[in-house]
């Protein structure tokens, strides 16, 4: 049994229009960010797709759309199948996408053939995943009343989800409870180069990284850049620069996967003739073992403290949040490398840098996760590109792997 890859294709064509920069074609990207016009309509597009399949679409009381086709033994726990269709400003048209409506076309495929399996399937489009998957952690509630004037693109969220059709007076109802799922399952794209780089057409998620962030303050002295000798500066930004290199040094002095990044720098008081006086900067440790990345920041922290008696400056490094590490379901892993084996596709095991509704889901019950190849490694961007035949690929993969999960009893 195959997907219709021609459908998926045109399908993933059509969706690529809600978003598109004027007079843009596919290949210059989209920005479909949560709770705009392009979701809306974007939205709209998908839930027709699931009409054009027999499928009733409802949307629960925090915006995710659900859908789902009936199995044969209604006592049975329904196989969830999902990803999102929001997008990053000026990103992509595969990240969420493919997973989405990929689950679609698995289902158009089983009921084009009468194929019905134990399990009931249940296609969900979570809301909002790009600003830290607010529609999936809803559903464990995770999203406070508080919350609700949180701002998102600009948007509130109590108003951005009644745009797209939720309830925020409601959203005790949309919780999922544990258990309440035999197992969930997700295509993606890669959003990196290690599959492409193998040249290997399938990955098999080992889970999503804990990531550890921590807020940097350096306090110098400013002072004028002219009359200051060298000797007696107190540079803030000189700190920051060993620090940075540090972050650097700690993170790839020892084998694994593990990432350190140095993404966001403020300076003050930023003026070409003034010897800064303090710099603000974060750092960030990602890698599927939390204790590793709990040692690597305590290393950061030591080498902070030497540079600061190097340079004459205090350093503070402020741990501000922690994420814990969603490790895939072995049997669920199996799984997918036995339905690559019915497919003739060599498998990589591979961790997720970046994260997804699954790390969230796998709180709740068994996940999985399969990945295709990212051309370049590039995501977040116009230039994403995951190549047709990957698609289908990984769209005929999320089917084996749905029958496959329907036979399995998690103990």
């Amino acid at each position: 049994m195959r997907i219709d890859a021609a459908r998926l294709q045109q399908n993933l064509e059509e969706l690529s229009v809600f978003g598109r920069p004027a007079g843009g074609t596919f290949s210059d990207g989209v920005s479909r960010v949560a709770y705009s016009d392009a979701d809306v309509a974007g939205r709209t597009f998908v839930m027709d797709l699931m009409r054009s399949a027999g499928l009733e679409p409802r949307i629960d009381a925090a915006g995710n759309i659900f859908s789902r086709y009936a199995g044969s033994d209604s006592s049975l726990k329904p196989i969830l199948l999902g990803s999102h269709i929001d997008s990053v400003p000026s990103g992509g048209n595969f990240d969420g996408d493919l997973g989405s409506l990929a689950a679609i076309e698995v289902v158009r495929s089983l009921k084009d053939r009468g194929v019905t399996t134990r399990h009931p399937l249940e296609i969900v489009i979570w809301s909002n995943e790009e600003s830290g998957t607010v529609g999936s952690r809803t559903t464990l509630g995770d999203i406070k009343p508080e919350d609700l004037d949180r701002l998102y693109y600009g948007i509130r969220l109590a108003d951005g989800l009644r745009r797209i059709g939720g309830d925020p007076t409601r959203l005790e109802d949309s919780r999922i409870t544990p258990s309440s799922f035999h197992c969930y399952l997700e295509l993606h794209i890669e959003q990196g180069g290690n599959l492409e780089k193998a040249g290997v057409p399938v990955g098999v998620v080992e889970g999503i990284v804990s990531i550890d962030e921590y807020e940097v303050e350096i306090r110098g002295f400013a002072n004028h850049a002219g009359t200051t000798p060298m000797p007696q500066r107190r540079n803030a930004l000189l700190a920051a620069a060993r620090l940075i290199e540090a972050v650097q040094e700690v993170v790839t002095r020892e084998p694994g996967r593990q990432v350190g990044t140095v993404g966001r720098l403020e300076v003050s008081p930023n003026a070409r003739n003034v010897v800064p006086g303090s710099v603000k900067h974060s750092v960030e440790l990602r890698d599927l073992s939390s204790e590793k990345i709990a040692r690597l920041g305590a290393a950061i922290q030591e080498r902070a403290q030497a540079i600061a008696g190097e340079t004459g400056t205090d350093i503070s490094m402020k741990h501000i949040e922690h994420d814990e590490a969603a490790i895939a379901t072995p049997e669920v892993q199996s799984a997918i490398e036995a339905a690559a084996a019915g497919l003739g596709f060599r498998t990589m095991r591979l961790p997720s840098g970046a994260g997804h509704d699954a790390q969230v889901m796998a709180k709740v019950g068994p996940m999985g996760m399969i990945f295709v190849p990212s051309v370049g490694g590039i995501s977040h961007s116009p230039q994403e590109l995951t190549r047709w035949e990957d698609c289908a690929n990984g769209a005929n993969m999320l089917l084996e792997t749905t029958l496959r999960v329907d036979r399995l009893q998690f103990t």
